[in-house]
């Protein structure tokens, strides 16, 4: 099968395992499928170690995965992932624990020069050499069996990790910012990050009525709606469609009749089980104790002067990671650059590496201690006193890896492009 290691028994994946456990660092991948289910359903995992890149099929009859998950918590080993949060959001669900310690080649690819959200074909042609078949990206991995082009497709993501890795990391070390990814693997390896509190689930249904009796009926029945959806493993809109839970908090229905002119509810859903259980749920909001209602949070206020200093603000942002070569989107978004200069003391632009690489030059911008100008087509910064003089020195950028020239290169069966 084209050389494809594809493991379907557990002493064999507990064999696998034993020799991994001797490796630096693994890379792994997996390919799943949630168009159906709330919990994504775990269909291939994929893991490059040091010999050879291989297939684990957890819909094997019998394996036992054990040993792998051992593997993901294994300290001594450094899991390696492209894109890593639903792989992590994954195996937090399976097996309750975050995969640590962790390296995410998209996040360091972002503060070594590669732009934006960067693809794994985008690393793999400029840091391998290797050409990745993207046709499959939408392939049905729960169907048996597997093709051999499916898993030729498949192992690639874990096989040309390997370079990816070892050039970013090399990077890391030459620009310094190895740091800096340690702090965004504290966030990603935060069993916090994956954890979807039912109570909570409101928070992400935009609303523009902030009157406490519909958050706090908006909040009951999203909840219900969210544990509903994880105890039937189903799409959050297969139970109810969003805006039917605001339809239900703006109207509160005390009655199947009045429940039933919901828009998108039916006289069916409404008089059956699902339409007691969201009626209940309406009358349990509605007895909570005043005090108890959520609350939106307070806008922001925006100053007089605030919408100049925020283009400042943006172009001295767009200057500073054009000469750092770090994503734009990673060190600070619009809310965040709001913040700032509403004068908000918990900004993410005040600590850490971003402080570092932004934050101290836009406090002087903000207090006027440096100004902008433009010469020569740049623009530039002009330090209006010592201390600030010492913030306007372009960041340290580090050298990209450079990319191979290409020639007939022989290459390893692992690493055979998907045709």
């Amino acid at each position: 099968m084209n050389g494809i290691t594809v493991i379907t028994e557990s002493t064999q994946l507990a064999e696998f395992c034993s020799s991994w456990r001797q490796a630096a660092y693994v890379t792994v991948d997996t390919e799943f499928m949630r168009e159906h289910t709330y919990w994504p359903k775990l269909c291939l995992i994929q893991v490059g170690g040091p010999d050879e890149s291989v297939a684990i099929d957890p819909q094997a009859e019998g394996i036992d995965l054990t040993p792998f998950f051992d593997l993901l918590t294994n300290d001594a080993v450094l899991k390696v992932f492209h894109a890593a949060r639903q792989d992590v959001e994954l195996f937090h669900h399976l097996t309750g624990h975050v995969p640590t310690p962790l390296f995410d080649t998209q996040l360091a690819a972002m503060v070594c020069g590669f732009g934006e959200s960067v693809g794994y074909e985008k690393l793999a042609a400029r840091l391998a050499d290797a050409q990745i078949d993207k046709t499959l990206r939408f392939t049905d991995w729960a169907r048996r069996p597997l093709t051999d082009r499916q898993l030729l497709y498949a192992v690639a993501d874990v096989s040309h990790l390997r370079p990816i890795y070892d050039k970013l990391s090399a990077q890391l070390e030459s620009n310094g910012r190895r740091s800096w990814i340690d702090e965004e693997m504290k966030i990603l390896t935060s069993p916090a990050t994956y954890e979807n509190a039912p109570e909570e689930a409101w928070r992400r249904i935009k609303v523009r009525n902030g009157k406490p009796r519909f958050l706090a009926i908006l909040r009951e029945v999203a909840a219900w709606r969210e544990k509903e959806a994880q105890r039937r493993d189903m799409p959050r809109n297969r139970i109810i469609r969003e805006e039917a839970l605001t339809e239900i908090a703006a109207h509160a229905p005390a009655n199947t009749e009045e429940l039933a002119r919901v828009r998108a509810i039916s006289q069916k859903l409404a008089e059956g089980d699902m339409g007691k259980a969201i009626l209940k749920t309406v009358q349990h909001a509605l007895s909570l104790d005043k005090n108890c209602y959520p609350s939106l949070p307070a806008p922001l206020e925006k100053p007089i002067g605030m919408a100049p200093l925020m283009d400042l603000l943006k172009v001295l942002l767009k200057m500073r990671c054009e000469q750092s070569g770090v994503a734009q989107k990673l060190v600070a978004t619009v809310s965040d650059l709001e913040r700032f200069a509403a004068g908000d003391e918990t900004s993410p632009l005040l600590s850490g590496w971003r402080r570092e690489l932004f934050g101290e030059l836009a406090l002087a911008l903000k207090d006027g201690r440096v100004a902008l100008t433009a010469a020569n087509g740049q623009i530039q910064v002009i330090p209006q006193d010592e201390e600030a003089a010492k913030l306007t020195a372009p960041p340290r950028r580090g050298k990209r890896p450079r990319r191979r020239p290409r020639r007939g290169r022989q290459t390893p069966p692992e690493e055979t492009r998907a045709d």
